[in-house]
């Protein structure tokens, strides 16, 4: 029963690639070598009891012609193995669209239901079903076209019996609430996340996402909670088919694009009408004017919906959807007055608690507008010249000289008179507070050179002259220190202690070979028994470039398109030791390799991280660049050259250096 990529099922089909295993089944991509063309493969074992019903229900389904529908190719039971070939389809499925791009547009989301249960209802009417309909059978191909995968046969892979009808209406409802949501309300099982439930109902579309119409979400409501309403019956395909159609309308601008699609290539393909401004209504009706959402708030196939007219209208509304409404045509001698904005609808719903849904309109009236900014108060740049008679320097509010006038000693306004020995240095007779000194004087306060005058209080920029003073007494004193110490320093004896000496690096050591290895072959990937020409193994550790190891000659080359991705050899260094280098000498042609170190014996490599790679021909070196811990190191040959019957590789010497 094991079958791998690259084997031939019945002499005409070879496996490619495996898609999917359910229990003892397995899903290929595979290759029809006769027609040349892709097909979908399921396989089982011929005594599973899947298998009878299976070749039953490809038989059944193999006549139904239906472009929607990726047909049964071919069904066959032989070599202990049962195999059903169905079409191969190109594309992505509704599960991958939805996870990758969200919800469908309402629109889109109907049209496409609307396709897969136009192609149920002749199914169920010929007594055939689906009977296993998720987001995941559902296939959108590289034209934008509905494609159902897996009619009847998947059912029968599950164990599920045949003609599920009811099943099938259940599950197209669920299509539609996934499309509309992103979420699964089917009965069959899917990945996607479950719909969500209150009190075991599924909750209603448009309270999951805003802006579905009420007809999809009456029909979602209809047959996902069918206790609702009981009373009503059950609706089939057709009628959902032809609710959805309806709905739909023309098909312009609802199918589905796939990245990469080829634009304009459906059959039904028309250009997207213009919006026009509807033609002028007569003058005897007045026209009411209907609050539209403009197309760019819109999004693509996106209905919008129009408010109902009040009870008094004279008539229903034209069935278009613009941009504008045009207004009661004016008499021909009146000017023609003023066009005007319509309101229209912000885009942000209000939900209710009765599971409606209304939107924000806009303002009938503008706002007013702000107040106008006030001029700043124009500042000079410079500062005006002060009054005459009074200082240029005024004291801050609160200051002790604001109320002292006797703060500023140079102010003559405050003095009865002129001594006559202010200027001369000479302290006056009858002064007997303070210290001498040859600063300035006034009436009853001295400077005694110290900042602070007779009364203890701190003269204006002395504090700030006494700072400086001191910073260049220090850095004098830091200047000459440093020359006294550059002066006393004496040359150093040659031969002395004090003489300096040079550094010199420690060299680090060539790596060398280590001694007593053994080798073993080694091909995790191989069929048993698994051996690569064990008996000329010991060539590679010999020392003798005239002796080698060859690997098995293969029809493909290593790599993901062959069947293995390479073979080798496994060097067990006795115990474990620092590795720095890999020698490996080949022959015969272009070889590329990897180098592995391990404290355990390998069972593989798709775990493992290379230590290094080489490509050549002759004598490969690779280098670490710290040194790497271990017992085993593997050479890994992953390109071989070619030889005359296919690819072989072939190794003459190993070293492992440390």
């Amino acid at each position: 029963m094991s079958m791998q990529a690259g084997d031939v099922l019945a002499g005409r089909y070879r496996l490619d690639d495996l898609l999917a295993e359910s229990g003892a089944g397995r899903f290929w991509r595979a290759h029809d070598l006769v027609l040349h063309r892709p097909v979908a493969v399921h396989i089982l074992a011929a005594d599973d009891d899947r298998a009878q019903p299976l070749l039953e229900a490809a038989r059944r389904t193999g006549p139904v012609i239906d472009r929607r529908l990726l047909r049964v190719l071919d069904a066959e039971a032989a070599d202990g193995r049962c195999f059903v070939v169905n079409e191969w389809g190109q594309g992505d499925s509704l599960d991958i669209l939805l996870t990758r791009e969200g919800p469908l547009a309402p629109r889109r989301a109907a049209w496409l239901v609307a396709e897969v249960a136009d192609s149920l209802v002749e199914a169920h009417d010929a007594g055939l079903a689906h009977g296993c309909l998720t987001p995941e059978h559902v296939l959108i191909d590289q034209h934008g076209q509905v494609r159902i995968i897996g009619f009847g046969v998947e059912a029968a892979l599950r164990g599920l019996p045949a003609g599920r009808v009811n099943v099938d209406e259940i599950d197209l409802a669920g299509l539609l609430y996934c499309a509309l949501t992103g979420k699964w309300a089917g009965v069959s099982p899917s990945a996607l996340p479950p719909a969500p439930e209150v009190h075991g109902e599924v909750l209603r579309p448009r309270r999951v996402r805003a802006g579905i119409p009420r007809v999809l979400d009456a029909l979602c409501d209809q047959v996902l909670n069918p206790q609702r309403e009981s009373d009503r019956p059950h609706p089939s395909a057709r009628s959902i088919r032809d609710l959805l159609l309806e709905h739909v309308g023309e098909m312009t601008g609802t199918h589905v694009v796939v990245p990469g699609a080829r634009p304009n290539h459906q059959p039904n393909h028309q250009p997207a009408p213009s919006l026009a401004t509807p033609p002028p209504t007569s003058s005897v009706a007045p026209t009411t004017v209907v609050p539209v959402v403009p197309a760019a708030d819109l999004e693509p196939g996106a209905d919008a919906e129009v408010p109902d007219l009040p009870p008094d209208s004279p008539g229903e509304p034209e069935p278009e959807v613009t941009t504008a409404v045009r207004a009661e045509e004016p008499p021909a001698d009146d000017p023609a007055p003023p066009s005007t904005d319509l309101p229209t609808q912000a885009g942000m719903p209000v939900f209710h608690d009765d599971d409606e849904v209304d939107w924000l309109r806009a303002r009938t009236e503008k706002p007013a507008p702000p107040p106008p900014f006030a001029d700043p108060t124009p500042k000079p740049l410079f500062a005006p010249d002060p009054p005459e008679g009074e200082p240029v320097r005024r004291p801050r509010p609160g200051s002790r000289a604001v109320t002292n006038p006797e703060y500023w000693p140079w102010d003559s306004s405050h003095d009865s008179g002129v001594d006559p020995n202010r200027d001369s240095g000479v302290r006056p007779a009858g002064r007997d507070t303070g210290s001498w000194s040859s600063g300035s004087w006034s009436e009853d306060r001295w400077d005694t050179g110290d900042g602070f005058d007779d009364t203890g209080d701190q003269v204006p920029g002395r504090t700030w002259i006494r700072l400086a003073i001191i910073v260049g007494i220090c850095l004098l004193v830091g200047v000459a220190a440093v020359a006294a110490y550059q002066l006393g320093l004496k040359p150093p004896t040659p031969g002395s202690s004090e003489e300096p000496t040079s550094t010199t690096t420690p060299s680090v050591a060539a790596p060398t070979p280590f001694a007593d290895l053994t080798a073993d072959d080694f091909d995790p990937q191989g069929a048993a028994p698994r051996e690569e020409n064990p008996d000329s193994v010991p060539n590679v550790l010999d020392g003798d470039p005239a002796t080698s190891w060859s690997t098995s000659t293969y029809e493909q080359n290593f790599g993901p398109g062959g069947l293995k991705t390479g073979v080798g050899l496994v060097i067990d260094l006795g115990t474990t030791k620092a590795v720095r280098q890999v020698l490996v000498t080949t022959a015969g042609g272009q070889t590329s390799l990897a180098a592995y170190v391990t404290s355990e014996p390998p069972a593989g490599v798709s775990g493992l991280t290379p230590v290094g790679t080489a490509s050549g021909d002759g004598e490969l070196t690779i280098d670490l660049t710290e040194p790497v811990s271990g017992q085993f190191v593997t050479v890994w040959l992953t390109l071989l050259p070619q030889v005359a019957d296919g690819f072989r590789g072939t190794i003459t010497e190993v070293q492992v250096l440390g």
